[in-house]
C-alpha cells in the first residue's frame, strides 16, 4: 500500500488510466470483429464500408499508444487482404 500522499495518487492516476486503456483496447477489438463478421456475411461492400469505419478506430487508438503502431497496421492490413480476397 502507498504510503506518501504523492505515492497514492500515483496509484490513482495509474488505476483510472488502466481502466480508460481497458476500455479503448476494447473498442479496437470490436472494431476488428464487425470487419470480420461483414466479411464472413459475404458483401464486399458492407465489409469494405465497415473497414474504413474501423481503420479510424484503430488508428486513434494507436496514436494515443495503448496499442503498438504495428499491431494497428498488421490488423488493418489483414482485414484489407482479407477483404480483397473475397473476390
Amino acid at each position: 500500500m502507498a504510503n506518501t500522499k504523492q505515492a497514492r495518487k500515483r496509484s490513482r492516476q495509474a488505476r483510472e488510466r488502466n481502466h480508460h486503456n481497458t476500455a479503448l483496447r476494447s473498442r479496437l477489438r470490436t472494431a476488428i470483429k464487425k470487419v470480420r463478421k461483414a466479411i464472413a456475411t459475404g458483401d464486399k461492400a458492407a465489409a469494405a464500408a465497415e473497414l474504413r469505419t474501423s481503420t479510424r478506430v484503430i488508428d486513434s487508438i494507436a496514436d494515443k499508444k495503448v496499442v503498438h503502431k504495428n499491431l494497428a497496421s498488421r490488423n488493418k492490413s489483414r482485414l484489407a487482404a482479407a477483404i480483397k480476397a473475397m473476390g
